[in-house]
């Protein structure tokens, strides 16, 4: 039997003061004393697809399927803080993408067909470009929570270059998960 393994593609997020921008964000949403898991600093990035646990023997075929997509090098605005499902019950807190999300969307669709030709099921939700800083883990202060999205919802954060889309495995660990590059498809100019 093949070893198996958390995956997801995803852009990651590299410039040091867009992160330190998004950090800010995030502790200012952890200082509401709201009961949450905070994403760490170098885990921050941009979810193109979850795959869950796949076989180590489907890494190179995930990669050819990313390589399909052909990503191209375009700005990625990181742009107004949101939450899911909505900002008046919020479970995970996100930075939104106002522009370069048309390319994601694309790269995504692209993806998602080569992964539905290699047997996975289609994403149940609609695909919304974001970075989650932090998903929520109970109703304490979450009127706290709220007050500070509609606060942050226009906020400017940054923008970044989309310089490449890497398949990444999630080591989960007592201390929070660790991501490792397994693949990386460089961005086309």
């Amino acid at each position: 039997m093949s070893e198996t393994i958390r995956a997801f593609i995803a852009v990651d997020i590299e410039d040091p003061r867009v992160i330190a921008r998004l950090v800010a964000i995030r502790d200012a949403f952890v200082a509401t004393g709201a009961p949450m898991k905070p994403v760490e600093d170098q885990n921050l990035h941009i979810t193109i697809r979850f795959l869950g646990n796949i076989p180590m023997g489907m890494v190179d075929e995930i990669a050819r399927v990313i390589e399909s997509a052909r990503p191209r090098r375009v700005v990625i605005r990181l742009r107004g803080v949101g939450a899911f499902p909505s900002t008046s019950n919020p479970r995970v807190i996100w930075v939104g993408v106002s522009e370069g999300a048309d390319e994601l969307t694309r790269i995504y669709k692209e993806i998602e067909h080569g992964l539905r030709r290699l047997g996975f099921r289609p994403e149940r939700e609609e695909f919304v470009p974001h970075v989650t800083l932090a998903r929520i883990k109970g109703r304490r202060n979450i009127d706290r929570v709220v007050k500070l999205l509609h606060e942050l919802a226009e906020e400017e954060v940054g923008e970044i270059v989309l310089e490449s889309v890497r398949l990444k495995q999630s080591i989960l660990t007592r201390s929070g998960p660790i991501y490792k590059t397994l693949r990386e498809v460089r961005a086309e100019d």
